[in-house]
């Protein structure tokens, strides 16, 4: 089973944003998909059992943004 997460991230206002979340995102093991939306400032993400949601959270905060919200939800596989 898998989850999908959407983070509410602030500071997203560019191409360059987007892609330095988007690689950094999906460079944590068990990400599996990764889909940043500057408009939206959110990042949805995929991922498995292997991927823990602090490491994720984590990614996104050394690249200099802030998470201030999530929804998630499991979808299986």
């Amino acid at each position: 089973m898998s989850q999908v997460i959407t983070l509410a991230v602030s500071g997203i206002s560019c191409g360059d944003c987007r892609q330095a979340i988007g690689s950094a995102v999906g460079a944590v093991t068990g990400v599996s998909a990764a889909q940043v939306d500057a408009e939206a400032r959110t990042v949805d993400v995929a991922y498995g059992a292997s991927a823990a949601l602090p490491r994720i959270v984590a990614a996104v905060e050394e690249r200099g943004y802030e998470i201030s919200g999530y929804a998630a939800m499991w979808r299986a596989s």
